[in-house]
């Protein structure tokens, strides 16, 4: 089905809209309150002006649509689809791996505490995401210390005949294996856990002084003594943690931070007016990102596998969806949540320091970058060494010429930095200058061309020239260089038969040890040059060849042939066709259509 015929179709209904290029990949995922609105108006001229929108719609090429039965599941749906396909002109965290949650496995008889990478549908309580995966670690050691938990993967009750492990000599467990607890007092400590790592720290004090009274009043003195040194664990965690407001209510204050490309966000957790911990996360965006539509992802793929909503969440300032957002929140935690941007007084100053945390937390994130762009990769510094080069070859570009006969012939360059591959600043050459087949002369013209664009544009020259080739290529690529007046550009050659480097000047070749990372690179790059200036050759080649198919037919422009090959895929297909199925095309009228039909058949 042509994207025309889908438009027409498409339901005035909420959903979500999956936006494809030329492969069938994904490239973007929205949500839409009317999907046959939203999505027409991207085919509609004039309808997008920022730069992010024009690019996107210049690659879409196909779409789907998922109906949903209200906006709220199209926002559920859209986050799910961004965090499976992740498209790229959507806004993603930019780290693709899981963080760690803890599970409290409370649908078991005797449940345990587990870190787990993912949230399941099951009965069990989750706790997180911990991006400090060292403070998670130290928590879980806490609770334990505090709460005698059992550690053991055993499934209880068991039939089989069990014995005490070491974690119930040193007081870690209390046993549940053998029967030393029942399941009555292992649950009410579990429920402590629960209400520990809910961040009810003062419930949970009030809970266990009462219990240990009680204990004492039934002179139950040793599991008074017990409890009694939990509450002092538990007073001395309280004691450390920071006091932010004496009014008990939780939230979390979301600092955000960006610069281009990079964003950080900071999440601070306030639970009973203490600050418990902080959660930070890198995420990635096109430059033309607005800061709401950021913002807005953060929230929803934050709190789409939260086990915990609080009844307040503090932004720095409001998404375009504010709205729809607080209902989500709302239905999830099942109560009141309420999404706003403070003023002034403490909780404008709470905001503030979510902001600095987070402004810090980007600041690491490009220093880390600057340290890395600055560290040399292995493999250029034994190309270095092997080459005897002055400098480090951290940028490398790489010319070959593809031909067949005297036809078609082309140049290609790919240009690798730090050992990787840049596509950005691969280029493609049609050989203008030269007539027949003549290798050299191909390879003298692009590395001409190339150099003096660089020139023109005022761009630096890269630190190392990759020629195809053996002792002819490199020498037509030196005299180019030199007519530009380029005498110090450091190039080599390397040809195919026996991985023989060449340098300038030097009359015997450069056998550089098998296996090793110089090597390895140098191939690496040869072949990458290769099979891009193939297939350019062929797509120069196909286009020939269509041309003269097509243009032969009296009545076939520019509009028509594009129209063809559209419904038909290939020229091939548009032989064969019959002529009622040329009829179908867009744009073809009876009369073209039997022109088209006649010419292939009669030929």
């Amino acid at each position: 089905m042509d994207i025309k015929t889908k438009l027409e179709s498409l339901p005035k209904k909420p959903g979500v809209y999956l936006m494809k290029d030329t492969k069938g990949k994904v490239i973007y995922v929205g949500k839409a309150k009317s999907l046959r609105s939203r999505v027409r108006s991207y085919f509609l001229n004039g309808t997008y002006v920022d730069p992010k929108a024009m690019a996107l719609i210049k690659k879409i090429r196909d779409f789907d649509v998922l109906v949903t039965d209200s906006e709220m599941e199209a926002l559920i749906l859209e986050s799910n689809l961004v965090k499976e396909y992740n498209p790229r002109y959507n806004v993603n965290l930019k780290d693709d791996k899981r963080y760690p949650y803890l599970k409290v496995t409370v649908d078991e008889k005797f449940p345990r505490i587990l870190v787990v990478r993912r949230v399941q549908k099951d009965k069990a309580k989750y706790f997180g995401p911990y991006t400090n995966v060292k403070g998670m670690r130290q928590t879980l050691r806490l609770l334990r210390k505090i709460f005698p938990v059992r550690s053991c993967n055993v499934a209880l009750p068991s039939n089989r005949r069990l014995k005490l492990c070491l974690d119930f000599y040193i007081k870690r467990c209390q046993g549940p294996c053998v029967g030393l607890v029942s399941r009555r007092d292992y649950s009410g400590m579990i429920m402590d856990v629960l209400l520990f790592l809910s961040g009810k720290n003062s419930l949970l004090l009030g809970e266990l002084k009462k219990k240990m009274n009680e204990l004492a009043q039934k002179e139950k003195f040793e599991e008074a003594a017990r409890v009694r040194d939990q509450v002092k664990a538990l007073e001395s965690v309280m004691q450390r943690q920071k006091v932010v407001e004496t009014k008990e209510t939780n939230r979390d204050i979301i600092g955000f931070a960006r610069d281009k490309k990079d964003i950080s966000c900071v999440t601070l957790q306030v639970r009973e007016g203490v600050l418990i911990g902080r959660q930070q996360f890198y995420l990635t965006a096109t430059k033309d990102s607005t800061n709401e539509e950021i913002l807005s992802n953060f929230l929803r793929r934050y709190y789409m596998h939260s086990p915990l909503v609080p009844q307040e969440v503090i932004i720095p300032f409001e998404p375009g969806d504010k709205d729809i957002l607080q209902k989500w929140l709302s239905k999830k935690s099942e109560r009141k949540v309420s999404l706003f941007v403070p003023q002034k007084g403490k909780k404008s100053e709470l905001q503030k320091m979510a902001e600095k945390n987070a402004e810090l937390l980007l600041e690491e994130l490009l220093l880390q970058k600057e340290q890395r762009k600055k560290k040399v990769p292995e493999m250029v510094t034994s190309l270095k060494k092997d080459l005897y080069l002055d400098t480090f070859p951290r940028s490398i570009c790489a010319f070959d010429i593809s031909n067949l006969g005297t036809s078609d012939a082309v140049g290609s360059l790919v240009f690798f930095s730090d050992g990787r591959p840049k596509k950005s600043e691969y280029k493609r050459f049609k050989i203008k200058t030269v007539e027949g087949q003549n290798d050299f002369a191909m390879m003298s013209e692009v590395v001409k061309r190339y150099f003096k664009r660089l020139i023109e544009e005022k761009k630096e020259f890269p630190d190392l020239v990759l020629v195809d080739g053996g002792k002819g290529q490199l020498s037509s690529a030196l005299s180019s260089l030199l007519a530009l007046g380029i005498e110090d550009q450091e190039i080599v050659g390397l040809a195919k038969r026996l991985d023989e480097v060449f340098l300038p000047g030097n009359k015997d070749s450069l056998m550089i040890k098998k296996g090793s990372p110089s090597l390895r690179l140098l191939q690496r790059i040869r072949d990458e040059a290769h099979r891009f200036a193939v297939s350019y050759h062929r797509v120069v080649r196909r286009k020939r060849t269509l041309k003269s198919e097509l243009d032969s037919v009296k009545g076939i422009g520019e509009k028509r042939k594009k129209a063809l090959l559209s419904h038909f895929g290939s020229v091939k297909n548009i032989k064969e066709a019959s002529l009622d199925d040329l009829m179908n095309v867009e744009g073809l009228n009876k009369n073209v259509a039997e022109t088209i039909h006649n010419y292939f058949h009669q030929k």
